[in-house]
This record gives structure tokens, C-alpha cells and sequence, in this order.
């Protein structure tokens, strides 16, 4: 479970901080919290891990739980990084304007 987690060993200890009267943890001085939402993990020995989430809209969520789908939707976008493409079988500008 702990590679699925930690995506990257290198921590850097930013700053200490107190819960408050509600066992609440502020993170103010966490710059780069970005994130929203968290998944909270918590080890036998009381060591938090916070891993910020993201969400996506409820239409898109098939892709996510389609393993199929989802492979080939990668295998896509690499294929399109790395130049791997081929030619549509007829010209589709033709199209353009009725969009």
C-alpha cells in the first residue's frame, strides 16, 4: 500500500504546528497546498500522510473505472507525444464550418 501512496520519498520538514481546541491542524504555512480535498492515512505509530485529490465531474468518471478504456486512452496521448500518428481516412476540413 505504501508505493500506492508515496509518490515520492524526498520530504522536506516545512513547519511545525499545533491542533487547536477541535484537534484541528492548519495548513497556512504550507505554500504549496494546492489541493482541496486530502486523503488522510494515518501508520500505527501516528504518522499522518496527506494526499491531495482531485475531483472530476460525474460524466467522466466511467473512464476512470474503465481499465480498458482508460489504457487506451493513454496509449493514445503517448502515441500523439511521441509523434506516432497516422492519417485520417478522408479529409475532415470539410466539416469545419458546420461546427
Amino acid at each position: 500500500m505504501r508505493d500506492e501512496i508515496v509518490k515520492d520519498s524526498h520530504f522536506k520538514e516545512i513547519t511545525d504546528v499545533k491542533t487547536d481546541s477541535k484537534n484541528r491542524v492548519t495548513l497556512s504555512k504550507v505554500k504549496s497546498a494546492k489541493a482541496r480535498i486530502y486523503k488522510v492515512y494515518i501508520n500505527a505509530v501516528g504518522q499522518i500522510i496527506l494526499d491531495p485529490q482531485a475531483t472530476i465531474p460525474a460524466h467522466e468518471q466511467w473512464l476512470f473505472k474503465n481499465k480498458t478504456a482508460r489504457d487506451m486512452v493513454l496509449r493514445g496521448l503517448d502515441d500523439a507525444r511521441n509523434m506516432r500518428l497516422t492519417g485520417a481516412d478522408e479529409d475532415y476540413s470539410k466539416y469545419v464550418d458546420e461546427v
